[in-house]
């Protein structure tokens, strides 16, 4: 029988040097009148799970959760018998399909109290995801089913996150007049190539075993082992001396004896053709540039570019605009300023037009009109109106607090359990002396045989190398992109 979600005391975690550390706060704790059933607790040996429960949902994540899941978290890192901690969500449709967005809008509806009151939401909110990102134990999310928005907060940031063929993987804050938030400022730009920035803007979904061959899962799972991998995890024995690195090779290893291969018939949708003129069209730095490179599209990728314009027209303008300079600037930012940017941003939001309309439109009203976004479309937006440079002013601002000093870091210190990227690929290139078929056989041996890695890299190999005069692999590099591979 589950734990249910009652905390003992729980004392705040992490040092207190730094401005963005929560010194002088009250501890994260649950309040009266929250929900006791939306997130429930079990402990299995030294497997610890926190299980969210609101299907009717699909475990949309609110604050009451967030009380619960937080002061939990730092229980069991302060806890010798706690070696493994597992995210799920109840059921088999989602994971988490976001945040609870609708009373954020009603809330904003009550003028500029209400909108605090949703800007202090996403303060609770950043703060989880921060924490989860610099967990001192190992952390396992399993995406198995929707997991969009907030719920890629949750699981996004951990080191092992395992996709299922029910994944379904979006960030859809553009449709609703937001921005891609809950640290998409950090992994969004440091996925390959542009299509974070075309995740970003178009809210594409990546389904099943595509949300991992595009570097957004570190494994994929059939989701009927899930219960025998948790099983395991609950049998794993640590060593005292073991420091969290040896621990996630571990973790690493077991989840790999359960990836038992990878579906026939699912193509890897950001490769080939399409990939390159995701590069082609998404590297630009202004939104104009973008449209007018899927304008210029031809041939067989002709068909994928107007559908794209379309999407793009769909959406809340300023989001556009607001997330392509998002996208630009984050793959500077190390992630505790990522999330304390977030939350600057997310203010403002709750303050704009776009983000009470876009909710109210697609999840209260359900009328079936169209959002009334301010600007109406992306033609009514001049260069001279710099539309999103209110959204990055922080003079003055006062900065929300983290709940520990950790994540001054501009890659994740766990990217290794991720496939390899284009980066990766061309630094094997770049050594020479290795066929394209050496190349992939290198970067399978390196990984030690982990799933989906031949795959990934014969497509990168295939999209980015060809053979010089003297028969050499050699990289190509497109002349118009503008992103670096990794930050």
């Amino acid at each position: 029988m589950p734990l249910r979600a009652k905390i003992r005391s729980p004392a705040s975690a992490g040092k207190v040097e730094m401005s963005s550390s929560s010194k002088g706060e009250e501890p994260i704790r649950e309040l009266p009148g929250d929900d006791p059933e939306d997130v429930l607790f079990n402990t299995i040996y030294g497997l610890r799970t926190v299980e969210l429960n609101r299907p009717k949902k699909l475990h949309a994540l609110n604050g009451s959760m967030i009380r619960k899941i937080t002061p939990r978290l730092q229980e069991w890192s302060k806890s010798d018998m706690a070696n493994v901690v597992v995210l799920k969500g109840s059921g088999p449709k989602a994971f988490c399909a976001g945040g609870d967005v609708a009373t954020l809008a009603q809330l904003n509806m009550e003028g500029p109290e209400g909108q605090q009151k949703s800007a202090d939401y996403f303060a609770l909110e950043y703060k989880l995801d921060h924490y989860i990102a610099t967990y001192q134990k190992p952390l396992v999310a399993f995406m198995d089913g929707i997991t969009m928005g907030g719920g890629v907060g949750l699981s996004m940031h951990a080191p092992f996150r395992i996709a299922t063929e029910r994944t379904v993987f979006a960030m859809p804050e553009t449709t609703i007049g937001f921005f891609p938030d809950v640290g998409g400022s950090f992994f969004l730009p440091r996925l390959n190539g542009a299509t974070g920035t075309y995740l970003a803007l178009t809210s594409e979904r990546m389904k099943g075993v595509n949300a991992f061959y595009s570097g957004i899962a570190t494994h994929y799972i059939h989701s009927t082992s899930l219960p025998a991998l948790e099983s395991r995890f609950a049998e794993l024995r640590f060593k005292d001396y073991d420091e969290l690195p040896a621990r996630l090779e571990l973790i690493n290893s077991t989840i790999e004896e359960f990836c038992t291969g990878l579906p026939h018939d699912e193509p890897i949708l950001l490769g080939g053709a399409r990939r390159e003129a995701i590069d082609r069209c998404f590297s630009h730095d202004s939104v104009p540039d973008i449209i007018e490179a899927l304008k210029a599209e031809t041939g067989e990728t002709k068909e994928w570019a107007e559908k794209t314009l379309k999407t793009l027209h769909q959406r809340s303008p300023t989001s556009v605009y607001v997330t392509l300079r998002q996208m630009r600037l984050g793959k500077t930012w190390t992630l505790s300023q990522a999330f304390l940017r977030e939350h600057a941003m997310a203010s403002k939001f709750m303050r704009h037009n776009d983000f009470t309309e876009g909710v109210s439109a697609l999840l209260i009203r359900k009328d079936g009109q169209a959002p009334r976004w301010q600007p109406a479309s992306l033609e009514d937006i001049k260069p001279t109106d710099n539309i999103a440079d209110p959204f990055f002013e922080v003079e003055g601002e006062k900065m929300m607090s983290l709940l520990n000093d950790e994540g001054e870091w501009k890659v994740y210190p766990h990217a290794k359990f991720s496939l390899p990227t284009e980066a990766d690929v061309r630094a094997v290139v770049q050594l020479g002396g290795k066929t394209p078929k050496g190349i992939v056989s290198y970067l399978v041996e390196a990984t030690k045989g982990k799933q989906g890695v031949k795959e990934v890299v014969e497509e990168i190999v295939n999209r980015k190398t060809r053979k010089d005069d003297n028969g050499k692999t050699v990289w190509v590099e497109d002349p118009r992109r503008t992103l670096p591979e990794e930050s």
